[in-house]
């Protein structure tokens, strides 16, 4: 059965997020709150992390994982990011969008879709998340926690411990959480492609 950490939404104690992310960096994976629903997440490339995920999900290779980062620099470390998208990414986060972008070398091989070099990044706009990240010093990868047959993420911790708590090493609840997805928005060409719509405003992107 996995741990079950209740954090503040707005000041998260630090003993436990230090505790979570010892979790993560032994390999562990976690259900967390964002700005649009809750997600799994784990260690940058952990393989053994990241099967797990894709056994819960039921993912094959060609789904995209996110790179859940703390701010623009870090997306810029495993991204490639010229002058006109980081003016779109500067505009609009953090929020709930997922940006496709190529990947750089930084990226783990077992990230990327097989057939291109592309990578999901995000910056969310929620306080626990960010707790997390600060204390990381790196980006989690992440996937949006949507039960297999589902099409909206989970959004109640303690149903997500009720479903998958024999799956999950961690899950931290910091309450109920937004019932949409994030917006996915791919930017590897311009104007952009609006791949998913979700809880972030896209009328920017719309050409």
């Amino acid at each position: 059965m996995s741990q079950y950490f209740q954090l503040h939404p707005e000041n998260p104690q630090k003993r436990l997020i230090d505790q979570a992310i010892q979790i993560i960096r032994d390999g562990g994976v976690v259900a967390y709150p964002t700005d649009s629903g809750y997600a799994l997440g784990c260690h940058l490339g952990d393989k053994k992390a990241v099967e797990r995920i894709k056994r819960l999900r039921s993912l094959d290779d060609k789904h995209n994982f996110t790179l859940v980062c703390s701010d623009l620099s870090e997306i810029g470390t495993y991204a490639k990011v010229d002058n006109a998208v980081f003016r779109l990414l500067k505009a609009h986060t953090p929020g709930a969008y997922t940006f496709i972008l190529n990947a750089t070398n930084e990226v783990p091989r077992l990230l990327l879709h097989p057939k291109r070099r592309s990578i999901g990044v995000r910056v969310p706009d929620h306080r626990i998340t960010h707790a997390l990240l600060d204390a990381l010093g790196e980006p989690l990868m992440s996937v949006t926690l949507i039960p297999v047959g589902e099409a909206l993420p989970m959004t109640d911790p303690e149903e997500i411990r009720d479903r998958f708590g024999n799956q999950l090493d961690l899950i931290i609840d910091g309450g109920a959480c937004q019932l949409e997805a994030t917006s996915v928005v791919d930017l590897r060409e311009l104007p952009p492609t609006i791949v998913r719509e979700g809880r972030g405003d896209l009328e920017p992107f719309r050409v």
